[in-house]
């Protein structure tokens, strides 16, 4: 039966394409040939049946998709919702192996991520984030350290479907451990410079170990030179060079190349603005070099099995020791001081003339501090803006006119009859404050504790 109708059916067709090529121009040939011609959309997606390549779009075939190095470190955290984009490998001139990341999510919560986590899996955080447009973390754990960058930045030319703002990430570690031993003390941090920023001062690299024995922080400090100096102003230079030749101040090493020769030069940016955190590191530096052979005047660190008085200041922070002793010893605002509503130290905060005051006159009275308001500030100043003061700086206010020519006001801002107590602090002017501890006639000087260091 089968084998009757194949000679009908061929001939049915063969009189079928005679008619289309014989009626070419007929209406109803061609509504016919277009019914049987291939769909155009087939040409464009050739994957609807599972193929690729010869017709695929030159764009997409040459898209390679980007990989983590095999030697990625897995216990840095990744947020889950970024892409990455590039990897740039470790070379003879940087030992850090940096991967680019995008995400469509605020900037905020990756920070909030990256906190998160470096607190709850034990990194020992060396830098946080500040007020500026980036959001910087540095962090180590072990032998392993890591550098997170977040910046939000704008999308140009957005698609439908693609958000007006994306955040940029940038993960930068030292493969292979070779930048770093592990930080067993903070002291393991000034024989190993961090990679990504400045160790504690050298007077400071002695920390309470965790049995609770406290140690003094005495340890002999470095002298440092600066190359920046002739940008502070010139009656501020004499205090910053002191310090700088205890090894109280922090400085910032730059690899400057000229031709062939690799120069280190240390920049100590005195315009910049101090932070909280530098500040109180400075501090207890100056304090414990400027009466090294005296522990009865020296400031205590912290134990590391302290509970802390901060809720942002937690004992992996690099400066816990000197924050929290700071609080324990009542020379800073805190709950341990009975003021309730300092829960936060804000360590990235910048540094306020009132706050720079306040912290730093117990240090020269070594008693308490006066009853003060605001008449009587405003007499013995005669500052113009009294009543912005903070009330708790009132009484440090009034203690420093005490001290005379010495008093720290008068050797870091001069003559003034306006004292903007919520303005930022340099840090010059911060260096200045630390150049002198103690009262007009009973006091040391930066440069007389240097001569005490380089005497037999």
């Amino acid at each position: 039966m089968l084998l009757r109708k194949r000679p009908a059916v061929l001939l049915s067709l063969a009189v079928l394409f005679t008619s289309l090529t014989a009626c070419g121009n007929n209406p109803t040939a061609k509504t016919l040939e277009q019914s049987l011609a291939a769909d155009p959309r087939l040409q464009d997606n050739p994957g609807i049946f599972g193929t690729s390549g010869k017709n695929e779009p030159q764009s997409r075939q040459n898209q390679a998709t980007v990989e983590l190095p095999s030697d990625f470190p897995p216990n840095i955290p990744l947020y889950p919702n970024a892409k990455l984009k590039s990897v740039t490998p470790a070379s003879d001139s940087k030992n850090s192996v940096v991967t680019n990341w995008l995400s469509s999510d605020p900037s905020n919560f990756i920070s909030s991520f990256y906190s998160d986590q470096f607190q709850k899996n034990d990194w020992q955080i060396l830098q946080q984030p500040t007020d500026d447009l980036v959001d910087t973390f540095e962090a180590r754990r072990n032998d392993l350290q890591v550098k997170v960058t977040i910046q939000a930045q704008s999308v140009t030319n957005p698609k439908p479907d693609q958000p007006q703002t994306a955040t940029a990430l940038m993960i930068e570690y030292i493969p292979n451990s070779t930048a770093v031993a592990p930080p067993e003390t903070v002291n393991s941090q000034s024989s190993n410079p961090s990679v990504f920023g400045p160790p504690l001062p050298d007077n400071l690299a002695t920390q309470p170990d965790i049995s609770g024995s406290q140690t003094t922080a005495t340890a002999t400090a470095k002298s440092q030179k600066f190359n920046d100096l002739n940008q502070a102003p010139p009656e501020l230079r004499q205090p910053i060079q002191d310090l700088a030749a205890l090894g109280v101040l922090t400085l910032k090493s730059q690899d400057v190349k000229s031709n062939s020769n690799h120069a280190i030069t240390n920049s100590f940016e005195p315009s910049k603005n101090i932070t909280r955190r530098e500040y109180a590191r400075w501090l207890v530096a100056a304090n414990n070099a400027m009466y090294i052979n005296n522990p009865a005047k020296q400031i205590r660190l912290a134990s590391a099995s302290t509970q802390p008085t901060f809720s942002d200041v937690s004992k992996t922070d690099v400066d816990f020791p000197v924050i929290q002793g700071l609080a324990e010893a009542g020379l800073i605002p805190s709950p341990l001081s009975g003021d309730s509503t300092a829960v936060l130290f804000q360590p990235d905060a910048p540094l306020t003339r009132e706050q720079l005051i306040l912290w730093k006159i117990p240090l020269d009275t070594r008693q308490a501090l006066p009853t003060a308001n605001l008449d009587a500030v405003k007499e013995t100043w005669g500052f113009q803006d009294t009543g912005k003061i903070d009330p708790k700086a009132l009484r440090a206010v009034l203690a420093d006119f005490q001290n005379g020519e010495q008093s720290n006001i008068r050797r870091v801002f001069g003559y003034t009859t306006l004292f903007q107590p919520k303005k930022p602090v340099s840090r010059a002017e911060a260096a200045a404050a630390l150049g002198y501890f103690g009262t007009q006639g009973e006091g040391i000087s930066a440069a007389e504790a240097l001569n005490v260091k380089r005497s037999p």
